[in-house]
């Protein structure tokens, strides 16, 4: 029986390097993000369903939605954000459903369900197991800054549009601390792919 590892945590948490981690490793993921920016490309629902709703400004000269553009307009308008989550989280929802049933009915043991939303939209639901990755205020604040380019009072929406990591984590089965080393991540990331070996 296939069971569903819940991946989590903020923003510039590490989430996606540990996910990449586990991926490597051989563990079948299905990303939540991915999975919007697919439904988000030219001809796809997702897509003109936003048109509709936002209006051709959110697109680029080519056609392809301007995330930058569209991200602007959701975190600094908590309005638009739910317009947005509105949208998108149901489609999102069933792709995301259809790709677990695959998986489950492969009977491969373990599948790695990467979801930044995931207590917020309710995936937690559907998981097994749930990790978080968590870091600290200030590392997230700089991380979003030197990334993304963000200045800290966008990097401040950005981390305040999700749970906070403290709340995720008290939720979770198991945490990974990412404020040290990229060696010391992996060591944690090891000690998972352990632990679900000996499921």
């Amino acid at each position: 029986m296939t069971k569903v590892v819940g991946l989590t945590g903020g923003i510039a948490s590490g989430k996606s390097t540990v996910s990449q981690m586990l991926s490597q490793v051989g563990l079948p993921i299905v990303d939540a993000d991915q999975v919007a920016h697919r439904l988000q490309q030219p001809g796809q629902l997702g897509l003109s369903e936003l048109v509709g709703q936002f209006g051709r400004e959110i697109l680029t000269a080519d056609g392809h939605l301007n995330r930058r553009a569209l991200g602007k307009m959701a975190f600094s308008d908590t309005g638009v954000r739910h317009q947005l989550n509105a949208i998108m989280q149901p489609l999102i929802w069933e792709t995301i459903m259809d790709q677990l049933a695959a998986f489950k009915k492969q009977d491969i043991p373990f599948v790695i369900l990467d979801a930044p939303l995931l207590f917020e939209q309710g995936y937690d639901q559907e998981c097994d197991l749930i990790v978080v990755v968590t870091v600290s205020h200030d590392r997230q604040v700089q991380r979003l800054m030197s990334r993304n380019g963000y200045t800290r009072t966008v990097a401040e929406q950005r981390i305040a549009a999700q749970w906070p990591l403290a709340k995720k984590a008290r939720r979770a089965d198991m945490v990974i601390n990412n404020d040290g080393s990229l060696n010391e991540l992996r060591r944690q990331v090891a000690k998972l792919v352990d632990y679900l070996g000996a499921k």
